[in-house]
């Protein structure tokens, strides 16, 4: 019989130790953000779900609030994107994974000590700690990747990479909806609920990514990937404001400025739809109800993004190409959202999550990070870094200025379905990005 998971193991012999170790890096790494998405989440909504938040005479809900931080986190990724470039002029792969990881190390360390005891500020930057964590790490990792592996081997190798972090999404939030439901057991109880368990699991993580990352550093290096013959831009020196040096880099190509419209765009959906989802929630449901519904929406999603990766993405990408490989999710976007508008009950707007994440971190990761390969090593490193860093955040500040206002003018909860009519309209921007992304990656894939 024919081997039904060929398109995921499809790979050569001497591809296969890179393969298996990048596998358990972006694993590891996934796990790590599952685990850290829902308590930053759960933590903040939960600590201003009676209260609601104050800012001067603006009354806001923890749903509002959320907003609020998720603008404050595309300042976070100004800093992180500078740190990044101006790190990557000197340190390439394992390298730059070893320095990123101290730092969550510490931080690990840090917060296990005050986070049983949460005050606005520790709400607050745990909040960015957790989004900061998934802006550094996984740009690391995607640059570490795209930097040892040709085109004509991403499309093979990323469907069984991405099926690691994948497993690492469906590992990390099914732990953690399990625990969840016995702290909240304990909490009926009368028991205190401790975040210090969730802390020195990540920093035992951290210490294995470091281990993982260095024996990659040593299968590169025997088996150097080679240099594009034609990258989409020349770059004649790299210096200048760190800030700025990967903005140049996108603005010089047209290619680079259709992935930043992708990224972009992606993530003004995606903004949309989590206030959409988080409202819903918390507008059917209170109390320990919300950090169960959370857990248990992450981890069904985690489920469909397994399935998605192991039977489609693949498959897809090499039956059928990029492009169709990345018009998924604008359609299941656009699907979902125009279901929650005709139907802005609590299970609808519950899957919103599942129509956006249960193929972004599946087909869509994959697919996009393809689009990188055949980039000259700036690109890999430096544009990156400021498309995954600043225009992702960017954009979600775009997303919340618009859910702001609609909630603001609009206060009762059956406003919040019309923000599906605005996601539909990106949607289709979105899929124009997509067709002109995956035409440029064809011809310099021919050509490299």
């Amino acid at each position: 019989m024919p081997n039904p998971f060929k398109n995921i193991i499809n790979v050569k012999r001497s591809e296969l130790p890179l393969a298996l170790l990048m596998f358990s890096y972006f694993f590891l790494v996934i796990t790590s953000f599952w685990i850290l998405k829902p308590i930053k989440k759960w933590l903040f909504i939960g600590f201003y779900d009676q209260q609601g938040f104050d800012l001067f005479n603006w009354h806001l809900s923890a749903s509002q609030a959320e907003l609020l931080a998720k603008v404050l986190n595309m300042l976070v990724a100004l800093l992180a994107v500078t740190v990044f470039t101006l790190l990557a002029r000197r340190f390439r792969r394992e390298q730059l994974t070893f320095i990123f990881s101290l730092f969550f190390i510490s931080s690990y360390i840090f917060y296990a000590l005050i986070l049983d005891q949460p005050s606005h500020l520790v709400v607050w930057s745990f909040y960015l700690f957790g989004d900061l964590f998934s802006t550094l790490m996984v740009a690391t990792f995607f640059s570490f990747l795209n930097d040892s592996v040709v085109p004509s081997a991403a499309k093979r190798l990323y469907g069984l990479i991405g099926l690691g972090g994948v497993l690492g999404g469906v590992f990390g939030a099914s732990f953690v909806s399990i625990r969840i439901k016995q702290a909240m057991e304990a909490a009926g109880a009368g028991e205190a609920i401790s975040f210090i368990y969730w802390m020195w699991i990540c920093l035992g993580i951290a210490l294995l990514i470091m281990a993982i990352a260095y024996a990659a550093g040593l299968v590169v290096r025997r088996n150097p990937p080679e240099i594009p013959k034609k990258p989409a831009v020349t770059i004649k020196k790299s210096g200048g404001n760190a800030a700025l040096e990967g903005a140049r880099l996108v603005f010089q190509s047209r290619y680079l400025l259709a992935i930043v419209g992708i990224v972009g765009l992606y993530e003004i959906v995606s903004t949309v739809v989590d206030f959409q989802f988080t409202s819903t929630i918390a507008h059917y449901l209170d109390g320990a109800a919300i950090g169960q519904q959370f857990s248990l929406m992450f981890t069904i999603t985690n489920w469909v993004s397994l399935f998605v990766q192991l039977f489609l993405t693949s498959y897809i990408m090499t039956r059928f190409g990029l492009t169709i490989a990345l018009l998924v999710l604008p359609l299941a976007a656009a699907f979902g959202s125009m279901a929650f508008m005709a139907v802005p009950v609590l299970w609808v707007g519950s899957f919103l999550n599942t129509a956006d994440n249960g193929f972004a971190y599946s087909i869509n990761q994959s697919a996009k990070e393809t689009l990188y390969t055949p980039t000259s090593r700036d690109e890999k490193y430096k544009a990156k870094a400021f498309i995954d860093m600043f225009v992702q955040r960017f954009a979600k500040a775009i997303a919340v200025g618009i859910s702001l206002l609609v909630t603001t003018l609009f206060t009762d909860f059956s406003s919040i379905r019309w923000l599906s009519l605005f996601t539909l309209c990106v949607a289709l921007l979105w899929i124009m990005a997509v067709r002109y992304a995956g035409r440029k990656f064809r011809e310099m894939e021919s050509s490299a």
